[in-house]
């Protein structure tokens, strides 16, 4: 689904509200000494990816930072804008995700005291990656929206500096490196595709594209479960809020500022449902070799659901992240090689008497497949007493392999189809 944004709110001026022109273009263009801890990550043709999709797909690797994403960069901008106070007294703010370590790592390295807000319930591990990099945190709330209540009590209570993860024109103007990086490696780009949670990603990006290439197509990406931004500029009340791959996008509140800047310099939004982040997910890992996260993949998800906006043109987009759990990945890949066929739980009728599953075994062998395992359903189905149900997981090449499968248990005389429950 695409929505034309014509809001003017703003002029089309390329500025951002709360900087100097100078000063936006010396973080644009990363002047300061400490820039060079953040990677100017690869921004490499898709080759695989250009022919799936019909244009010439281009990716920046955001998922190569130290931390594994993107937010580096916003956080290293506002912290380099502080006074000598403020770096003296430190800095909070409120994450369970990339922001934390973000604001964690560079204020290591400035020599800033931080202080993260995490939910009670954050995983250990997102936990101890966060204190690794120097920061002290603070579980507390149920989730980002009391964590974030209480970043900010405690920050008017010990007169600390709070790091907003994207309604900041620092923060903004560190993710907008990104932008400049990408059209000088590839200065020819037609189309820009960024995903959306807050809006700084985009905002920033749109304002180094514009600097540069004034009559670049900008277009953001939003999760199909969290349409917040498109809601707030198209006058839409599309349902928020739901369990999506993309959670670092899942955001119910956009940014004040990036909803502005967005308005005036993006050309459409796209939303993407799970299925195809997915997708999109799967491709990267199986085709392009490399890790992205459910918001990382949010990108390549809007291009595979859209092929007619960018067909034939050069198109560039951002695995703004790699940090995604390994059991869901796990899962996520799993479910994608059975939708291919290249798995499959077959359920198949069999008379419960000695042989039968011999039968089948040798049916599927004979056929090429590979059995992984079985399991017989006796009591709980509503078949004769000497019938039974067997369900069996099986791997098959592709899906004209499991059907071939299929039709040679249908002709041996076995009731057989697709389980999905």
């Amino acid at each position: 689904m695409t929505a034309k944004m014509t809001s003017s709110a703003m002029p089309q001026d390329r500025a951002l509200p709360g900087l100097s022109d100078s000063d936006l273009k010396s973080i644009l263009y990363r002047e300061h000494p400490a820039w060079k801890s953040i990677a100017i990550t690869p921004c490499m043709k898709a080759e695989k990816l250009s022919t799936l999709t019909g244009c010439e797909l281009f990716v920046k690797y955001e998922n190569l930072q130290y931390t594994g994403a993107f937010k580096e960069r916003g956080a290293l901008a506002k912290l380099l804008s502080l006074t000598a106070d403020e770096k003296k007294r430190g800095v909070i703010a409120a994450s369970a995700g990339n922001h934390a370590q973000g604001v964690a790592r560079n204020a290591a390295t400035l020599g800033i005291n931080a202080t993260i807000v995490m939910p009670r319930h954050t995983p250990y591990v997102k936990v101890q990656q966060t204190e690794a990099l120097g920061a002290n945190v603070i579980l507390d709330g149920d989730d980002y929206d009391s964590a974030n209540v209480v970043a900010r009590r405690k920050c008017n209570e010990d007169g600390l500096t709070f790091v907003h993860p994207f309604d900041d024109p620092h923060v903004i103007a560190g993710q907008g490196t990104i932008g400049v990086e990408m059209l000088e490696a590839v200065p020819d780009l037609d189309i820009l595709v960024v995903p959306i949670g807050g809006g700084g990603l985009l905002s920033g990006i749109a304002i180094a594209a514009r600097r540069i290439k004034p009559d670049i197509k900008v277009i953001g990406v939003q999760a199909q479960l969290y349409p917040s931004m498109l809601n707030l500029l198209k006058d839409q009340d599309n349902p928020v809020g739901g369990m999506t791959l993309a959670e670092g996008i899942a955001v119910r509140e956009p940014g004040k500022l990036t909803r502005q800047l967005i308005a005036a310099l993006v050309d459409d939004i796209v939303m993407v449902d799970e299925r195809a982040l997915e997708s999109a997910l799967s491709l990267y890992l199986n085709v392009q070799k490399t890790l992205a996260e459910g918001a990382g993949a949010a990108g390549l998800a809007a291009i595979l659901a859209n092929p007619e906006i960018f067909a034939g043109r050069k198109v560039g987009t951002v695995i703004c992240g790699g940090n995604i759990d390994t059991r869901l990945l796990s899962s996520i890949l799993m479910r994608d090689i059975a939708r291919q066929g290249r798995m499959a739980r077959l359920r198949i009728e069999l008379l419960d008497v000695p042989g039968q599953l011999t039968k089948v075994a040798d049916i599927i062998a004979k056929a090429g497949g590979n059995v992984i395992d079985v399991s017989y359903h006796r009591i709980f189905n509503d078949l004769p007493a000497k019938a039974t149900y067997l369900d069996i997981s099986v791997e098959t090449n592709d899906r004209p392999h499991l059907d071939r499968i299929i039709e040679n248990l249908r002709a041996a005389g076995l009731a057989t189809e697709i389980a999905t429950y």
